[in-house]
């Protein structure tokens, strides 16, 4: 039984069911707007008041347990000159901890900061690691290579064996290798527009697929508007990309219906604005109708590569004429795949043979090296097996029924949703339709203050809306620990909303 499971109580909306869900958004005017468009605010101002507490306990903690941490922040950011913002990346800082915990090491599902505490990994890495950090056959192929010469700008022995092993796992004939998943899906739309001699793009509303600038809007009041909280943004993206509410077949139609979709690109379950599952025949309609109009559908996998072996499409038997995936694929060295079919193989031949000489705005320096090759092969050949895939399946299933189970317990209007081996808690009953719910329902508060508790109780949850990502490292005793921690945070959040 989870500890402390009697000292909450069920935090429910006079106004109607209860719609919380833990989710982060950098632009936080979208989800209040929304929120007060969906009436959301009513039940939920007490759990954030308690979360808001409860973040100040726990960060109070993590600071105490931290003085390296801390001096080495501190020293990094002071500096006249050195790293922006004190981190190699700006993200780093986003964590929902008073200063970036700094890294040892890091070994299968677990890591340890430089103040010695040891964490069980459930963020691995916003994915890159989510067959575990440092899996040994990649880090020997990694060796391995490093001693022959990592990039030369030519094919390698790996080569044809990689482009099989690729058809074989994800059962696209063709495939091209990137350096990262925005770079695969960047020079994917290319070719789309280029085989189609369309310029409209078509995105799901909330959708995140990297660094590609064509895909990053919102959709506010049936209209694509170019996401505001972009830097540096030149030109209006509405005038080649489209916007639409996932889940909704009439939408998609409509959109569609114009004739001048070049290509939809979508993730099978969207993952980055919480995780929304598809509605039954919602893929089936998606096929049907991307097919009928000629626009191209691309399958961006990145993260739902955590559905089972060969990614969701495989596992759900989705048709996509493109697909990418990237951050794991190569066990967390820089890498990504674009794979397509032998239609669009022989068209883009085809537009190639009929193009002037020059760069074609497709590939990097970087893309394709000796060491990307080396460690695909090690990862597809020996880590991104059927048995690893069994074993995270099994644990996240096991954290899934203990979470449910806690809430339940707890008595919290909550529930848990999972593709694989990635899952979230979403802190509303119904199922998240689309974007707007998962706005309306967001709460930073709560966010935060779960990430943060958990942490200090030793697991490390992605900073983004709290998703659990579990390795075929971890165990379970680490799994029920996890869930053990939870019940331990809710339960305090919901006891102190309790007597607000």
């Amino acid at each position: 039984m989870p500890r402390h499971a009697g000292e909450g109580r069920r935090i429910d909306s006079p106004a109607g069911p209860p719609h919380f869900v833990i989710t982060f958004f950098g632009n936080r005017s979208l989800a209040v707007q929304d929120a007060e468009a969906q009436g959301v605010e009513h039940g939920r101002g007490a759990l954030e008041m308690a979360a808001k507490s409860l973040l100040a306990r726990e960060s109070a903690i993590y600071e105490a347990r931290r003085p390296l941490s801390r001096t080495a922040w501190n020293a990094g950011k002071d500096k006249s000159a050195g790293f922006y913002a004190g981190v190699p990346l700006h993200w780093m800082t986003d964590w929902p901890m008073p200063f970036p915990m700094v890294l040892r090491y890091a070994q299968g599902a677990r890591l340890e900061d430089i103040d010695g505490h040891g964490l069980v990994d459930l963020c691995l890495g916003d994915s890159a690691a989510m067959f575990g950090h440092a899996p040994a056959p990649v880090a020997a192929a990694l060796a391995a290579r490093a001693a022959g010469g990592l990039s030369a700008m030519l094919p390698t022995q790996d080569s044809d064996i990689v482009g099989r092993l690729l058809s074989e796992r994800f059962g696209l004939p063709f495939w091209q290798v990137a350096t990262t998943a925005s770079d695969a899906n960047r020079f994917a739309l290319r070719v789309a527009r280029a085989l189609t001699g369309r310029k409209v793009l078509l995105v799901f509303d909330g959708c995140y697929h990297g660094a590609v600038d064509d895909t990053l809007v919102d959709l506010r009041d049936g209209r694509t508007v170019t996401r505001p909280s972009l830097l540096g943004q030149a030109v209006d993206l509405s005038a080649t990309t489209r916007s639409i509410p996932f889940n909704d077949i009439d939408a998609l139609e409509a959109a569609l219906a114009p004739g001048d979709v070049a290509v939809v690109i979508a993730e099978p379950v969207m993952t980055n604005c919480s995780m929304i599952q598809p509605q039954p025949g919602f893929h089936a309609a998606l096929r049907r109708l991307t097919r009928a109009a000629g626009t191209l559908l691309l399958i961006d996998e990145t993260h739902t590569l955590s559905s089972g072996l060969g990614g969701y499409c495989a596992v759900h038997g989705l048709e996509p004429d493109i697909f990418v995936a990237g951050k794991a694929v190569a066990g967390g060295v820089p890498a990504a795949v674009w794979g397509f079919t032998a239609d669009i193989a022989a068209r883009l031949d085809t537009v190639r043979a009929a193009s002037p000489g020059g760069h074609s705005g497709i590939g990097t320096t970087l893309s394709g090296s000796a060491l990307q090759l080396a460690c695909l092969r090690a990862c597809l050949e020996e880590v991104m097996t059927h048995d690893a895939y069994g074993r995270m399946t099994a644990g996240a299933e096991r954290i899934a029924a203990g979470l449910e189970a806690s809430i339940r317990e707890i008595g919290l209007p909550w529930h848990v949703t999972r593709v694989g081996a990635r899952l979230e808690i979403v802190l509303r009953r119904q199922p998240l339709r689309n974007a707007v719910d998962a706005r309306a329902a967001a709460s930073h508060a709560i966010e935060a203050a779960l990430h943060l508790a958990l942490l200090n109780r030793g697991y490390l949850v992605t900073p983004f809306h709290n998703m659990v990502l579990v390795s075929p490292c971890l165990s379970p005793e680490q799994a029920d620990g996890f869930v053990e921690a939870f019940a331990d945070a809710a339960a305090s959040l919901a006891a102190e909303a309790g007597s607000i």
